[in-house]
């Protein structure tokens, strides 16, 4: 609203420099985190690049790999325990349950 006396394209003025200190504000901010961004990702090829990275993934890969190896055994030894409870228990059933 222009007072007496002020020219009304100063209303106008005022308006585009509240939205250009908005818009200046909300790029900073942007740039602030393009930037943080940025820095994550160059330091995640760092590491990716390194051997640290690559040997990481590795080690862990053959942990997995030894880990796989071990559930497989521990599987076989269940069916072994589990055949051999069968087997007792069909023992039992046939008359071994006379024995005293």
């Amino acid at each position: 609203m222009a007072f007496a006396g002020e020219r009304p394209d100063l209303d106008a003025l005022r308006e585009l420099d509240d939205v250009l200190h908005h818009l200046t504000e909300e790029l900073a901010g942007w740039r602030r985190r393009a930037l943080s961004a940025e820095s994550k990702v160059a330091d995640a090829a760092r590491f990716a690049e390194s051997d640290g990275g690559a040997g990481r993934i590795q080690e862990l890969e053959d942990a997995n790999q030894g880990l796989e190896r071990r559930l497989v055994t521990a599987r076989t030894q269940v069916q072994e325990i589990i055949a051999r409870l069968r087997f007792l228990e069909q023992q039992q059933g046939d008359g071994g349950g006379d024995r005293r």
